[in-house]
């Protein structure tokens, strides 16, 4: 490995430190990365620094704050930014920019990327569940997402960064919050700044994941919970530990119902159900369980085609009426198709 390559390895992972940090952050060298923002700018330094223990709370905080002037992102971090991605474009030509873009930023920019539009989301559905959206005011929600519009990102840009990172100052105040808080608004006369995260749990690929708690959470209380990437709610998780196959049954949601089996287990669930197994082809397995006061519940248990991030491929389980009598029956008929008619190119 050269000393160009190994530089931009050690780069990356640094920033991918920065991104996935927890824990409290460290103000003083946070303020003083958003002055140096500010300057580097050609920006008078922000007369106030607030500080907001979440996302969450931090647009709460601004959509009440008063005198904090325009929004100066735009002179903070999309100008300078922009310049500096045209001047190592430039330096580094088209082919040059794609290898160095593909060894620093591409390897943190999924996941940054998905985490930031989960916490937007959240944020939103929070401050509406929480009833302060105004329904019959100017605020709204289109408020809330022009607020969570004007963040800069903090550690969560650290894709880009990473990829600018040896390459000139203008960006080192940006870079300086990043390295010691989360996200920032920045405006003409106050900056408000958030604490990073207490908590955060990924599995193998790098999704959020957590089976026994918030898989993102802040010291506010402001949480993200997650099953291997996939949104759930705290009151779903806390119901895993007492999984039984006829609450499995009774989940109509079918992504719900593939992290039931997951966690409960697909072995424990069929012996647990006394299923049988009744047919099998290319399209899946087949199995019946017989109830003695009701129809038979009939699921038919295929595997995705596509791979997961991790490489493994997901099972999912199909509940299909009781007169079916093939796994290529049962598939067609979650098309709306007889079984002759379901002939996919690609089985997913």
């Amino acid at each position: 490995m050269g000393d160009t390559e190994m530089n931009r390895t050690t780069e990356a992972g640094k920033w991918r430190a920065v991104a996935a940090a927890a824990g409290p952050a460290d103000r003083a060298a946070a303020e003083a990365g958003v002055r140096l923002a500010y300057r580097s700018a050609g920006l008078a330094e922000p007369e106030r620094i607030l500080w907001a223990d979440s996302p969450l709370a931090a647009v709460t905080l601004l959509r009440g704050l008063a005198g904090t002037g325009r929004s100066v992102r735009d002179e903070v971090r999309t100008r300078p930014w922009a310049e500096e991605r045209r001047r190592l474009h430039d330096a580094l030509g088209p082919a040059g920019w794609a290898d160095h873009w593909q060894t620093t930023g591409a390897p943190l920019w999924d996941l940054t990327r998905a985490l930031v539009d989960r916490i937007r989301a959240a944020v939103t559905e929070a401050v509406e569940e929480a009833g302060a959206v105004e329904r019959a005011g100017a605020a709204g929600e289109g408020d809330v997402r022009l607020v969570l519009l004007d963040a800069v990102l903090g550690q969560h840009d650290a894709a880009w960064l990473a990829a600018f990172d040896g390459h000139g100052e203008r960006l080192a105040g940006l870079a300086a919050v990043a390295g010691h808080a989360g996200w920032w608004w920045p405006y003409e006369n106050a900056a408000v700044l958030c604490e990073r995260p207490v908590e955060l749990h990924r599995d193998e690929a790098g999704r959020l994941d957590r089976g026994d708690g918030p898989a993102l959470a802040f010291r506010d209380g402001f949480a993200l919970h997650a099953w291997r990437g996939m949104r759930v709610s705290a009151d779903f998780l806390a119901g895993l530990a007492d999984l039984t196959p006829e609450r499995i049954r009774e989940e109509e949601n079918a992504e719900l119902r593939r992290v039931m089996l997951e966690y409960y287990g697909y072995d424990r669930y069929l012996a647990a159900s006394g299923a049988r197994h009744e047919h099998s082809d290319e399209t899946g397995v087949l199995w019946r369980i017989g109830l003695a006061d009701d129809e038979d519940v009939v699921m038919v248990e295929v595997v995705n085609s596509t791979p997961e991030p991790d490489g493994t491929h997901r099972t999912y389980w199909l509940r299909v009426p009781p007169r079916t009598r093939t796994a290529r029956e049962g598939v067609a008929w979650t098309f709306g198709l007889r079984p002759e008619e379901y002939e996919p190119l690609v089985q997913t």
